[in-house]
């Protein structure tokens, strides 16, 4: 079974969202965390070492996840979804785009999957 872990900024709306839409599934293990101080829940190594691929929002949480955790990161698979700040918990629209992405990432290798994130975002 996969540990599966989602990252926004402040883990209150956008991973908050993805770990409770998916989190009654039998086929992997959700959690979720933010990369800011103010997070409710905070990315910290014990959850890094816990996942098995890592989604995160948008470009920068990667960025900041492979800077502050450079060991725990190396060997990790980590996936930009490119969904921005601008839905609320659980919105309708939010949720339609997270299972969108997760459903294509799953079906592609990483790298094509980030080319693929890349260009319809555009």
């Amino acid at each position: 079974m996969k540990n599966i872990l989602f990252v926004c900024s402040r883990n209150k709306w956008r991973s908050l969202t993805a770990e409770k839409i998916y989190k009654n599934r039998r086929d992997f293990n959700v959690k979720s965390a933010g990369t800011e101080n103010s997070a409710r829940v905070k990315v910290n190594s014990k959850l890094l070492a816990w996942a098995d691929i890592i989604f995160v929002m948008e470009k920068h949480h990667k960025e900041k996840l492979v800077q502050n955790f450079p060991e725990e990161t190396m060997d990790i698979e980590i996936i930009v979804l490119e969904i921005p700040d601008i839905y609320k918990y659980m919105d309708k629209e939010l949720i339609e785009e997270i299972e969108t992405l997760t459903t294509i990432a799953n079906r592609l290798k990483p790298i094509e999957c980030n080319r693929w994130l890349e260009m319809s975002s555009k």
